[in-house]
């Protein structure tokens, strides 16, 4: 079968790998917004496609069987681009989304709608460490009265004020370096978006142990979907799919 993942994920990653290992014809797509990706099995291409019409041109001139929509838990746009090209193409549509971190107790954290709301949660003189990737830092910028720690893949491609401090990391990240960086930062607060998975959540770990108050931005909406939450559910979905019906002869 010929599928294409939608990637830029552990999870996409690891579900290539396990399709490439069956003899399927994988082909990944990544954004492209990291100059140095960690690529995946299988052909990779970047770039985008221009929206869900371009998609849906890629699906029919690729022939490709099945999509499989396995991007970051954010990337809201893609996913409904997904959606939209599946539904014009009459292709199976599969999205894995890692589950969102569950609360641990009540009031354990902040939960904002979006960063222009996590931001005005913010209080004056706050020392932030900032994990939201480095787009969309606009509400942020805006806060003067607050210094930031801004971690991210790669440096963002904008001048930062000097109340900004930017740094490059990769995940995954351990408990006892996400602790040493708080406390020599002397972080106050963390906003961070709720990503899910294991890679991360070693700074929600630090941020209780130190008592800094953290700030969660919710997922945004996706439209519905067909939806898995891990790689062995996928492949157990894509075993049991039908022959694709474009190799269907009467």
């Amino acid at each position: 079968m010929r599928i294409l993942i939608l990637g830029g994920t552990r999870e996409a990653r690891e579900l290539a790998g396990a399709l490439t290992a069956r003899h399927h014809t994988v082909t990944t797509s990544l954004a492209g917004r990291t100059s140095q990706p960690d690529r995946p099995p299988g052909r990779v291409i970047t770039g985008g496609f221009g929206g869900a019409e371009g998609l849906a041109d890629y699906i029919e001139r690729a022939r490709i069987d099945y999509l499989i929509d396995a991007t970051h838990p954010f990337a809201a746009q893609i996913s409904a681009n997904a959606v939209a090209a599946a539904e014009a193409t009459d292709i199976e549509l599969l999205r894995l989304r890692r589950p969102a971190w569950p609360v641990p107790e009540p009031n354990a954290w902040v939960e904002a709608e979006n960063a222009q709301a996590a931001a005005g949660v913010l209080p004056p003189g706050a020392t932030v460490f900032l994990t939201v990737g480095r787009q969309g830092l606009a509400p942020f910028l805006a806060r003067k009265d607050c210094r930031f720690l801004l971690r991210s893949i790669e440096p963002p491609e904008e001048q930062l004020p000097g109340f900004v401090t930017a740094i490059e990391g990769r995940p995954p990240f351990s408990r006892n370096d996400e602790l040493a960086l708080m406390r020599r930062r002397r972080i106050t607060h963390l906003v961070t978006k709720n990503a899910g998975g294991r890679d991360t959540y070693a700074k929600i770990e630090a941020a209780f142990i130190l008592k800094i108050r953290v700030i969660m931005i919710e997922r945004p909406a996706l439209p519905k979907a067909p939806e898995v939450g891990s790689v062995a559910a996928a492949m157990e979905i894509l075993s049991q799919l039908p022959a694709p019906k474009r190799f269907v002869f009467f």
